[in-house]
């Protein structure tokens, strides 16, 4: 059984859908998963305070970054590439900013900054670049748009969607305010900025059970992923509110699958983004956020782990721990795979594609970004 991520260990921006929600339900300090055998064992507390920034842009070049991450000859075919890419950073004063779900090709060699949701919405609100690109999906440029309004936002690709963001409007939260007069709504900031503007606080995965608890009531309203508002349910006293949306990453992982690996791989640890289903989420050792179980990896150095959620993430990892065997599960997130070398050159030469959020709208959104990056993990 899993240890919980503390909330301070930090988030995972994740892609999801969730089918169209007929009505909200509720669930009681996660009685369900408790119906289910789920104990919960004391919370693993991260070392960090802060979500980690990871800066990519050093004195070594994307070549050279890429050097035992990729095949020297794929290298050397995507070298002209990077030279365009470079180029065109230092013509605009841009900087790339790269989700953990990105391919090894742009998260380690075009990214300058990367990181998990709440990281690129603290890294869009501090940069001091004049343009930023995206390498990730919509709402994550609309986030940044919101924080940092005087920035050119670009995204490479604007098919580049979220089926989560999807699953909920705002006009579904005005909704429930009224069948829940008075209950605050907590936002997974995978949602669009129209219905953060109607929220009262965002959340990442890193920290939801923080969120919540810092509102210091006895309910809330937690939107759109149902698996990851369960998963809060379980570690807080707090009752929360769910809205029945899921990932198309993570649902589609099953607790058969992760037993069939145990019995295939004898000692193999697994660590799965609380964004799976519960029965997921029980056969692992570890739960947490994206970069939380980065983290994990690199602290235990275990000799065989399967990373449950989007594979690009083990690619990614892989580079960085070497010594680890990493099982690997591949289902990708299509919109993440987009966001291109070639989406990112084009993005920077042509000044596209600009991500603009309504002033209005944006102002009320911007309220609950700002609560969520005020909160201490």
């Amino acid at each position: 059984m899993a240890p919980a991520e503390s909330p301070s260990s930090r988030s995972a921006g994740d892609i999801a859908l969730g089918a169209r929600c007929p009505g909200p339900y509720h669930v009681t300090r996660g009685s369900e998963w408790q119906d289910m055998g789920i104990e919960w064992l004391p919370t693993y507390v991260c070392p960090h305070e802060e979500p980690e920034v990871t800066p990519a842009l050093t004195a070594a070049s994307p070549v050279e970054r890429l050097k035992g991450v990729l095949p020297d000859v794929e290298i050397a075919a995507l070298a002209p590439l990077f030279e365009e890419i470079e180029e065109l950073k230092q013509r605009r004063n841009a900087v790339v900013l790269a989700h953990n779900y990105m391919t090894p090709d742009i998260y380690h060699g075009a990214a300058d900054l990367k990181g998990d949701s709440l990281a690129l919405a603290r890294m869009a609100e501090k940069t001091d670049a004049d343009v930023i690109v995206m390498a990730g999906v919509h709402f994550m440029a609309e986030t940044a748009k919101i924080v940092n309004e005087a920035k050119t936002v670009l995204i490479p690709d604007t098919t580049a969607g979220c089926s989560l963001a999807e699953s909920i409007t705002g006009a579904d939260i005005q909704l429930l305010r009224q069948r829940y007069p008075g209950v605050p709504v907590v936002t997974y900031v995978n949602t669009s900025a129209d219905v953060k503007a109607e929220s009262d606080i965002c959340c990442t995965s890193s920290n939801a059970v923080k969120v919540v608890e810092s509102l210091g009531v006895d309910r809330v309203i937690f939107l759109p992923d149902q698996y990851l508002g369960r998963w809060v349910a379980s570690q807080t006293d707090v009752d929360v509110i769910l809205w029945q949306g899921s990932c198309i990453v993570h649902e589609r992982f099953t607790g058969a699958e992760l037993r069939g690996y145990r019995q295939s791989f004898p000692g193999i640890q697994i660590i799965a983004h609380p964004e799976c289903p519960p029965d997921v989420l029980a056969e692992a050792d570890f739960v947490g956020s994206t970069s939380g179980m980065i983290d994990w990896v690199k602290r235990v150095r275990p000799e065989r782990v399967v990373m449950v959620t989007e594979c690009s993430m083990s690619d990614n990892v892989a580079a960085e721990v070497p010594e680890t065997d990493f099982v690997r599960p591949c289902n990708l997130c299509p919109y993440m795979k987009k966001i291109t070398l070639e989406g990112i050159r084009d993005s920077l030469r042509d000044m596209k594609y600009e991500v603009l959020v309504d002033p209005a709208v944006a102002e009320r959104a911007r309220r609950a970004v700002s609560r969520m990056l005020e909160v201490k993990v």
